[in-house]
């Protein structure tokens, strides 16, 4: 008996203490996100850099698929060249070390209007959340 009441003490604390590190790594991510937003406005090359993954699948709502590279690339040479970029209706879910964020983009780059659904995947290295995946449509 006296086990079991151990074992479920255990089992509480451990949720508990899951519980309050949830909310700390949305906000987390929420910052990444953030950051990943002002670099790509600024096309700010270290910072892009820095928070995609070595592994980036960028996917446009045209259906082109960038690799880190042409990403970083294409935001830094002006060929992507945001002006504006609203997030709004924003959803985190965090899976272990996956990090899933949907959102809707409002924007101008290249003198058009953006209006589109994304989908984010971050995963966290190292304590530090990094770009794996994006996925964007139209709206």
């Amino acid at each position: 008996m006296k086990t079991i009441f151990t074992f479920c003490i255990c089992l509480l604390s451990c949720s508990f203490v899951m519980a309050q590190s949830q909310p700390t790594e949305i906000a987390s991510v929420e910052t990444a996100v953030e950051k990943l937003r002002n670099a790509m406005l600024a096309g700010d090359k270290a910072s892009l850099e820095e928070l995609a993954a070595s592994e980036l699948s960028y996917g446009h709502s045209s259906g082109a698929i960038e690799d880190k590279a042409a990403f970083v690339a294409a935001l830094v040479s002006g060929k992507s060249d945001f002006t504006r970029i609203d997030i709004t209706k924003q959803t985190v879910d965090i899976i272990g070390n996956i990090a899933l964020v949907r959102h809707e983009l409002r924007g101008d780059a290249n003198g058009n209007t953006l209006n589109l659904g994304v989908l984010l995947v971050w995963r966290k290295d190292k304590n530090e959340w990094k770009l794996l995946a994006r996925q964007a449509f139209k709206l």
